[in-house]
């Protein structure tokens, strides 16, 4: 991508809205590099959340821009979305995990006010068992959330807030200015 004094206006309003956005404290938004073969114009955002009992959840978010739009896209923005968490084996063995997966993103989405078309994506739940001398614990579980979809109108910022939103619930954070029992809210 060439400096951003460069890019279409379109893409720099969106980019400003998604610099724009305030998470909540248990979770850090820092820009990465992007992707530079999507499109002609890109941003790219990486999260750490972390949630209850330690569990963090990492992701990404980034936002394409072809002026000329992509046929699939329907329409000039899309956003792609990449988040993953450890999860206990208890969940992990869940039959509706992939489908309470997918519904964080959807909630998230329709609470955050954010108007888009051709959503679509994969929830993937992975289990991992170690042997010989590599390190961590002997099983891990994991769920991974790929999903993307075109912004209706130019407005970033609802669909920012929806991949923060998905972001708490992976890592198992109840609602802003809801306490769990035993935890105190910071603020």
């Amino acid at each position: 991508m060439t400096a951003m004094t460069h890019a279409p206006e379109l893409f720099r309003q969106a980019v400003a809205a998604l610099q724009a956005l305030r998470p909540r404290p248990e979770m850090t938004l820092e820009p990465i590099r992007a992707p530079q073969r999507l499109a002609p114009w890109s941003y790219a955002l990486s999260c750490d959340a972390t949630g209850p009992a330690d569990v963090t959840a990492t992701g990404r978010l980034v936002l394409l821009h072809d002026p000329e739009g992509q046929e699939s896209w329907h329409g000039v923005l899309r956003v792609v979305v990449y988040v993953r968490a450890e999860i206990d084996r208890e969940l992990a063995s869940d039959p509706f995990l992939p489908a309470v997966g997918w519904s964080w993103l959807t909630d998230a989405l329709e609470n955050s006010g954010a108007s888009w078309t051709a959503l679509g994506g994969t929830v993937t739940e992975t289990s991992s068992a170690r042997f010989g001398d590599i390190s961590g614990p002997a099983r891990t579980d994991d769920l991974e959330l790929r999903a993307s979809w075109t912004p209706v109108d130019e407005d970033a910022r609802p669909h920012g807030e929806a991949f923060c939103q998905l972001m708490s619930s992976v890592a198992g954070l109840p609602p802003v200015g809801v306490s769990m029992f035993g935890h105190r809210q910071s603020g």
